[in-house]
């Protein structure tokens, strides 16, 4: 059974111009909606994926495509869910480092960053110059969460501001996790 694709948002979703709102509207990938996205709640968002997955057909797998917010929650999640056996794998996008002192207040109860390996396969995609988290600290989460980290260069933080629209290069790494066994 072919798995089904999640987006999972930063904070303030992912607008128009977005890459994760250009695959759902391509191929039909489905977002992890929440509540709110300007005020997130770590708990939350955590029992909102876990919904997503309960809703998956019996053997049905699920890959994350996650931006930001959307990284550090996947780790969180993955930590306390009984459900980590639902995904196959996670493309983990410019994960927020919100340990940071500018950005622990704007999102509160999210600190400290669960820094645990991931129990199921995972790439990481960083920039040199992402002015939410340094190349330094995505590397690091990276290699604790046991992602393989392909560096992107200097492209902000790879949303839609980086000039990335639908980034084929990026979803070329999705459909290999996808399709690896």
């Amino acid at each position: 059974m072919t798995p089904a694709v999640f987006t999972l948002p930063g904070w303030q979703s992912s607008g128009p111009g977005h890459w994760q709102t250009l695959w759902e509207q391509q191929h039909g990938y489905q977002r992890v909606e929440q509540h709110d996205w300007m005020r997130p709640l770590r708990g939350d968002w955590l029992a909102r994926l876990d919904e997503v997955l309960l809703g998956l057909p019996e053997g049905q797998q699920a890959v994350l495509a996650a931006h930001s917010l959307g990284c550090i929650q996947v780790a969180a999640w993955a930590a306390h869910s009984r459900l980590t056996a639902r995904v196959r794998a996670a493309l983990l996008v410019a994960p927020g480092d919100v340990e940071r002192d500018d950005l622990r207040p704007l999102l509160p109860g999210w600190a400290p960053i669960v820094r645990q390996p991931l129990p199921f396969r995972s790439i990481l995609l960083g920039s040199r110059d992402d002015p939410y988290c340094s190349e330094a600290r995505a590397r690091d989460m990276a290699q604790d969460w046991g992602a393989a980290y392909h560096d992107m260069g200097a492209r902000g933080h790879l949303n839609a501001e980086s000039g990335l629209a639908d980034w084929p290069a990026a979803h070329a790494l999705l459909e290999e996790l996808k399709n690896k066994d």
